[in-house]
């Protein structure tokens, strides 16, 4: 299994990157997506990636990081065009804090949306065509039409880090785009996400640590999070399904593989 969506380049990890890696492999967990949150820290997340055979990276700007500006695009562009890069983000609308106001994220969400598909397009350099990986709380019915407008494929898009409600995975299943789950779906008073993950189809689900937080039950008071207890997650997730574990995890792999192109060794 690979955790799709942890953040290796936070200072929780420095020094200790390698024996992070090495204790997910021993649990089951034999690769990790490190997931970029600004046009700086995505090239820190590259040099992992070239630095750890099953790390790959993405390249992207996080809404709560809209407003640490000038972003630098082309810096995004030199890390999609690397191979161990497998996807844009994550990016997004977070309408759970104040701050950056609405109006900031929504200009560098669209600044960013049209440098993708000018990417996309092969517009000053080759063509980059990488799934999209969005950041959304409590911003479904806001972010959904934003996306609808654009001319991405709606599959490759997934929704990481669901904390939403039955209504709001309701949205993303018929605009078309994947889920991705972490620690939150364990916890006792995530009834609401719990509910919601019973109705996604299976070839529509992935589960990521969102490391260094939400560390799941029953591991929930170690912090930071680490990749290996993506494995608890998925657990979880495959017993409130009611799933068979073997069935659930290859079909995690699977899913993993289609949408990002990468499996683990």
């Amino acid at each position: 299994m690979i955790d799709t969506h942890c953040h290796l380049t936070f200072p929780d990890y420095q020094g200790r990157i390698d024996q992070t890696l090495a204790d997910a492999r021993e649990a089951g967990v034999h690769g990790a997506i490190t997931i970029s949150t600004t046009t700086r820290d995505c090239l820190d997340a590259l040099a992992i990636a070239q630095e750890f055979d099953n790390v790959w990276c993405t390249a992207g700007v996080h809404p709560l990081y809209a407003d640490r500006g000038p972003h630098d695009w082309d810096s995004l562009r030199r890390v999609a065009e690397h191979p161990k890069c497998v996807a844009w983000g994550e990016l997004g609308l977070d309408n759970h804090y104040d701050k950056p106001v609405k109006p900031t994220q929504l200009a560098v969400l669209e600044e960013e949306l049209a440098y993708i598909d000018s990417c996309r397009r092969g517009e000053s350099g080759p063509v980059i065509d990488k799934p999209i990986v969005l950041h959304c709380r409590e911003a479904f019915a806001e972010l959904i039409p934003i996306l609808r407008a654009t001319k991405f494929d709606p599959s490759r898009f997934v929704f990481h880090c669901f904390t939403g409600t039955p209504d709001d995975m309701r949205l993303l299943l018929d605009f078309g785009a994947m889920v991705s789950f972490t620690g939150v779906v364990t916890y006792r008073n995530a009834k609401d996400v719990q509910a919601a993950a019973k109705l996604a189809p299976l070839d529509r689900i992935m589960v990521e640590t969102d490391a260094p937080f939400l560390t799941p039950e029953p591991h929930r008071r170690i912090r930071p999070n680490e990749p290996k207890f993506v494995m608890a997650t998925a657990r979880f997730l495959a017993k409130l399904r009611g799933e068979d574990w073997g069935a659930f995890r290859g079909a995690m792999e699977t899913n993993t593989e289609r949408f990002f192109g990468v499996r683990a060794k």
